[in-house]
């Protein structure tokens, strides 16, 4: 049986996170974050997540930009005050033993506020706006978005960051032949529609120090005809080590209405498999990983590096103490927790 299993550290440059067992970057809609600043909701909500034993806990979305939120709920990360705000956050999940990352988003022609933008003037489907199609030096603009909320997430003292490319978000709308009907530099082909994921790569890749790890979060399929698919996932995680990045998040949909997703637990992972082998690049596996023994035996299997859990994280905060103890690993729970273990 290997020695790597889902409960051995794994180190990404010099941050080791003490486990594999992770928590996906899942939007607190519901909640108000006013301006895109954190309140207390978000600091209990994370903070109970380090203490049940997380390995790397990704917080949500951050829009790099007002418009880039999904919602008026969302966080953001486009000024000091809400740096400031995040880093009381970032401290409490370091001090609980778990890695602090931040996913760096920009929702595009998703975003239910006013400017959506896009690569092109295509709306998501008949419920959302008509996106503003971006123009070469507006394209600047939001990598530069990117690379200042890259500086204040450092600022925050958050050890990992991750570029926010699937589920029909804007680096995605850019990805697909779906949603990309541009003509320039920017569209077309395979290498003029990844231009601006590699340019926004780079930009935060520049100011992210070389200790700490990049991520990139993709939607390996689009689950649909003449759309995005792993094959052209594969050839960009390629690019992707070239630059500098250390995992791909390996996620699927989300750009286009009516997709038909057989959704089942691990329906992701055999594209987390492929990219990981074919790619030479690490990756994690998510999508409806609710079981231990499942979330181990992929990661024992080498089909991905670490596993991320939203909906079992959501309903279970100390599930990774749980999930330790029915693996025979038997982490410690927090001494304030000794007794009722």
């Amino acid at each position: 049986m290997s020695e790597v299993h889902l409960f051995s550290p794994l180190q990404l440059r010099d941050v080791v996170a003490r486990n594999r067992l992770w928590v996906s970057p899942m939007c607190e809609y519901t909640v108000w974050a006013e301006d895109g600043v954190p309140n207390d909701w978000h600091l209990v909500h994370y903070g109970s997540r380090a203490v049940g034993g997380a390995g790397l806990i990704l917080v949500e979305a951050t829009g790099v930009e007002p418009h880039g939120r999904i919602s008026a709920h969302c966080l953001g990360l486009w000024n000091d005050a809400q740096a400031e705000t995040m880093s009381r956050i970032v401290r409490f999940m370091v001090e609980q033993g778990a890695v602090p990352a931040i996913q760096l988003a920009h929702a595009g022609r998703k975003s239910t506020l006013p400017g959506s933008i896009g690569p092109s003037a295509v709306a998501f489907s008949s419920d959302y706006a008509v996106p503003h199609a971006l123009t070469a030096d507006e394209i600047g603009g939001v990598v530069r978005a990117f690379r200042d909320a890259a500086v204040r997430a450092l600022e925050a003292g958050f050890q990992a960051a991750e570029v926010h490319s699937a589920h029909g978000y804007l680096l995605h709308e850019f990805l697909s032949p779906l949603s990309n009907r541009r003509t320039d530099a920017y569209g077309g082909s395979f290498e003029n529609r990844i231009r601006l994921h590699l340019e926004v790569v780079r930009a935060v890749r520049a100011v992210w120090p070389e200790r700490l790890p990049v991520f990139v979060r993709i939607s390996a399929a689009d689950w649909a005809p003449d759309g995005w698919d792993v094959d052209q996932s594969v050839a960009l995680a390629r690019l992707l080590v070239q630059e500098g990045v250390e995992l791909v998040d390996v996620s699927s949909g989300g750009v286009a209405p009516g997709e038909q997703i057989p959704v089942a637990p691990g329906y992701q992972v055999p594209f987390a498999e492929r990219i990981r082998r074919e790619a030479g690049i690490a990756t994690a596996a998510v999508g409806r990983i609710s079981d231990a023994r499942h979330a181990d035996a992929i990661v024992r299997e080498g089909r991905a590096d670490a596993v991320f859990t939203g909906l079992q994280s959501l309903r279970d905060p100390y599930w990774p103490m749980r999930a330790s103890r029915e693996l025979g690993h038997d982490m410690p729970p927090p001494v304030s927790y000794a007794r009722a273990w």
